[in-house]
């Protein structure tokens, strides 16, 4: 289709990255209609923080369910809205469905302590509750993990949600709520705002600003991070921000080199590198680094990229072209000065080839800037100590690996790496509905998952009873 799609004041159209035919037709919300989605979450709060914990944990399982069924209208989805390939939208919703059936695990350990009080008589108890309207903002990458996981562990807490979808995925964010609407979250317990992209920043605002809403987590690039923990910080509300990474993988002397490959390969391009965990710096120490190199350019090159409909190859499409641009001006940049490109072509639109791109260096902007495309530098380490070095070398801090045959050694490079996640012996993409995921730098702070997730959207608040008569000084 040429041209712009035409849409109404109150719809925006999602045009499919790889046909350029229009994907969805979604709601353009408001700022009114934002507050009025948080309203509706404020009003449902009561009812529903007041309700038990295993009537919480019955409606969670049904909602995971739920998402389960609708399995063929998330693939379209995905696949219309973003160019994902069948099997990266599959993997989204056993994941999404295993965060909902852990939250529902969740919901009888919000516990909390009597705590021994110096004064006599006294009852001292530490008492988690839920906090009241959460805002999740989820983006287009991992969308069904992503607004999954915005409001799983949140309504195991008791509280009561707004997910605001991503404009390049409305409906596959829709089908989220559709799904938790028809397990029994209806009447204002879960709530969904489409928007679009020039509204984002009025609309998003207004509810950070509406008093209801008591936390707030947002997954999406650093800058825009930064934007939402300046109005949280206006605001005095706490912010969980999931945000960009540059995830170094360390290949060490002593490494299973065949292990390092197929870990280094999966990592920099499953979903075409456009996951916020992806290797986009492997880092190699010099005495195996041209075994490793050819290995490596081996492997990536019997991953072709292909039109993520006929779902034959490992590559689908990026999300736009802007990422096409964004990625060939990385590896422009480095090769003109002095990085060699060992894989790699030219893209057919959104069809961008893996790209390996051997001896970069930290004054290039590919060992420095988020690619979140299908590109990854290799980066030559004199040794273990200058390898921890560049590893660390980067503003952000989410995901690292480390390969070595000494797991003693590996675990000791991992406590070396400043990052919220580290992996020895493991890809640097690897997601756990149980963990406390979460960065640390630039790439955020704050945990989703588990019990670090009940933290994040709970209130602890310290309440005594007396159990004597009291005695003060005046």
């Amino acid at each position: 289709m040429g041209g712009t799609p035409r849409a109404t004041p109150e719809q925006y159209v999602r045009t499919n990255p790889v046909s350029g035919e229009v994907a969805t037709r979604a709601a353009a919300a408001s700022v009114a209609d934002a507050t009025a989605a948080v309203d509706a979450a404020a009003a449902a709060f009561p009812a529903w923080s007041a309700v038990g914990p295993t009537a919480r944990r019955m409606l969670l399982l049904r909602a995971a369910d739920a998402l389960d069924a609708k399995a063929q209208d998330f693939v379209a989805a995905m696949m219309a809205e973003i160019g994902a390939t069948e099997g990266w939208a599959r993997f989204n919703l056993m994941l999404a469905s295993g965060m909902v059936r852990e939250a529902a695990a969740l919901t009888t350990q919000i516990s909390g302590e009597v705590i021994p009080s110096d004064k006599p008589g006294c009852i001292a108890m530490a008492l988690r509750e839920p906090a009241g309207v959460v805002l999740g903002m989820a983006p287009w990458n991992a969308p069904i993990i992503l607004g999954t996981r915005a409001i799983a562990v949140p309504l195991a807490c008791g509280n009561t949600v707004v997910l605001k979808a991503s404009e390049q995925c409305p409906r596959t964010h829709a089908l989220i709520i559709e799904a938790f609407i028809e397990a029994g979250f209806g009447d204002g317990i879960v709530n969904l705002i489409t928007n679009a992209p020039a509204d984002a920043g009025d609309v998003v605002g207004a509810m950070i600003d509406h008093p209801a809403v008591r936390r707030v987590n947002f997954t999406g690039s650093t800058a825009v991070g930064r934007i939402i923990a300046r109005r949280c910080a206006d605001n005095l509300k706490p912010a969980l921000l999931e945000l960009g990474g540059k995830a170094p993988l360390i290949v060490l002397d002593d490494a299973d080199l065949d292990e390092a490959v197929k870990a280094a390969a999966f990592g920099a391009f499953m979903n075409q590198g456009q996951i916020c965990m992806s290797t986009e710096r492997i880092i190699v120490v010099d005495a195996i680094a041209d075994a490793f190199v050819e290995k490596f350019a081996a492997k990536v090159g019997t991953m072709p990229v292909g039109d993520p409909r006929d779902g034959k190859t490992p590559l689908g499409a990026v999300v736009d072209l802007k990422t096409v641009s964004h990625v060939q001006g990385l590896i422009d940049d480095a090769v003109a000065a002095g990085a060699v490109q060992t894989n790699g072509g030219a893209a057919d639109g959104v069809l961008m080839p893996a790209h390996v791109i051997d001896k970069v260096t930290p004054d290039m902007k590919l060992f420095r800037e988020e690619s979140f495309g299908p590109v990854v530098g290799i980066i030559r380490a004199r040794d273990e100590a200058h390898a921890i070095d560049l590893a660390n070398d980067t503003e952000y801090g989410l995901s690292a690996a480390v390969f070595t045959r000494d797991t003693a050694r590996g675990l000791r490079v991992a406590r070396q790496i400043k990052s919220g996640i580290c992996h020895v012996n493991g890809p640097t993409v690897h997601d756990e509905a149980q963990m406390p995921f979460g960065g640390t730098k630039a790439s955020g702070y704050g945990k989703f998952g588990g019990k670090a997730g009940i933290d994040s959207f709970t209130e602890l608040r310290w309440i005594t009873i007396e159990t004597q008569p009291g005695h003060f000084p005046i």
